[in-house]
């Protein structure tokens, strides 16, 4: 088997005919991430013992001819969606020991199809950043080039696809952490409609922006995966039984020109418009559209998050459950341990989440960043009027170097400027390859809520 050229649709033809076993396949993955893994920093875990066991499960259902479309399939899963009985950490030192207790909703419904779990991939802690880089347990490297970057925080899953260590991933994106690795690494990222996949068991960083989905070599197994794990969950209140609706298109695709001004990259624009024409070339017409506050996108964003995400991590006291360190007294105990346990980057949020939410500011910050969120909604449901999808880079530049925008958070944080609208409107949002003849750039499509199937037919055209 010819792994850089196996996908979830060939590898489930392969299987169901017999020309390899689970337990093959299986064994062919845990040997090459065993001898990439170490130089890439993708998995932090693997799990050869599970995955030989659910490999056995699964040929044993492939014999019987039950294969569902993910049986026998290798995934990676990111820390910090749980797994039951595997440690969780969320890349943190504060859940550095933490073992799952029970499965995510998305995992148990993995397991029904005896999917196989090949391991836990790296992170930016607790979900908070643009590069992998935030990792308490060192950066993951982009497998297209070594000394770069390979976006975050889902960047451990996007390596490992890209680097051929599974067949496909689950990551979760607050504000573009699965279409920006996807864009930096060259595969498919996929962020359904906020709802249509349950998010009991994900590590919550800001629970009215988070959403599972997948990472994958294409668009069809994208869209396999998002099938199997989609649905209402009566352990997750926000979950909904849309995302599998279709419209009937208007052939069109809409273009915000005047959001794309300075600050991209020449060739990441070039290879943008080269993505437009494979669009127009599929049948697309291509329209200039306005969305006049999508400018407030990333500011907006940029308070919303860290109020929910100091509100979150507010559990994380370590004394009920996460790393302890013990002090002269209860209230140094909880300094102690949140210092030792929290990163760099999680405690900047924290505090910014804190500032924003405390009294005196409350209604200058946050009050005023939600009324802007339901501004933005409103531009893209004005938009869908006329366009079937809206068409945006996914990101403003290629992966940047290992170290390049450590220092500088501001900058690091305009990774996301093109994605993070998404997740403010509950949008489903896809990041394919755009043609180019250097590093991967991605070429995102964001479509209206619930219609991710649609989205995802538009995105196999080109």
């Amino acid at each position: 088997m010819n792994l850089a050229d196996l996908t979830i649709e060939r590898a489930r033809r392969a299987l169901d005919a017999g020309e390899f076993s689970a337990a093959e396949l299986t064994e062919a993955y845990l040997e090459r991430i065993a001898a990439r893994n170490p130089e890439l920093n993708a998995y932090l875990e693997v799990f050869p013992t599970l995955a030989r066991e659910q490999a056995a499960a699964a040929d044993a259902r492939i014999k019987r001819g039950e294969s569902a479309p993910l049986t026998g399939i290798p995934l990676a899963i990111k820390d910090n969606i749980l797994i039951k009985g595997q440690i969780c950490s969320a890349a943190s030192k504060m859940l550095a020991d933490y073992r799952a207790s029970y499965d995510a909703t998305v995992i148990a419904k993995l397991k029904a199809q005896d999917a196989i779990f090949l391991g836990r991939t790296n992170l930016d802690e607790f979900a908070m950043g643009s590069s992998t880089e935030n990792s308490a347990f060192g950066p993951t490297k982009n497998p297209r080039d070594l000394e770069r970057v390979p976006g975050g925080s889902s960047g451990g899953s996007a390596a490992a696809l890209a680097a051929d260590l599974c067949l496909g991933a689950l990551g979760s994106d607050t504000g573009g952490s699965i279409r920006q690795p996807a864009g930096f690494s060259g595969v498919v990222g996929f962020k359904p409609t906020y709802g249509a996949v349950s998010r009991s068991g994900l590590i919550a960083m800001a629970s009215s922006l988070d959403q599972i989905g997948p990472l994958a070599k294409t668009v069809a197994d994208a869209k396999i995966i998002f099938e199997a794990i989609r649905g209402r969950d009566p352990l997750d209140a926000t979950s909904i039984d849309g995302g599998g609706d279709l419209i009937s298109p208007r052939g069109k695709i809409g273009v915000p020109e005047h959001f794309l001004g300075e600050g991209i990259e020449p060739g990441v624009l070039s290879a943008f418009r080269a993505g437009l024409e494979k669009l127009r070339a599929a049948g697309w017409e291509t329209q200039e559209i306005s969305l006049p506050n999508l400018k407030y996108s990333l500011a907006c964003y940029y308070i919303i998050m860290p109020a929910e995400a100091s509100t979150n991590l507010a559990r994380y006291d370590g004394l009920r459950y996460g790393l302890h360190r013990s002090g002269e007294n209860l209230l140094d105990d909880y300094r102690q341990s949140r210092a030792a346990g929290f990163g760099p980057e999680v405690r900047r949020r924290i505090m910014l989440g804190t500032y924003v939410l405390s009294a005196g500011y409350y209604d200058a910050y946050y009050g005023q960043a939600t009324r802007v969120r339901e501004l933005i909604a409103a531009d893209f449901r004005n938009a869908f009027r006329e366009v079937d999808a809206v068409a945006l880079p996914t990101t403003p530049d290629i992966a940047f170097r290992l170290g390049e925008k450590t220092a500088d958070p501001l900058q690091m944080y305009l990774a996301d400027i093109f994605t993070v609208s998404a997740n403010l409107a509950g949008l489903p949002a896809i990041s394919v390859p755009a043609p180019t003849a250097g590093l991967p750039v991605g070429l995102q499509l964001i479509g209206p809520t619930g219609h991710d199937l649609e989205l995802c037919r538009i995105a196999q055209s080109i």
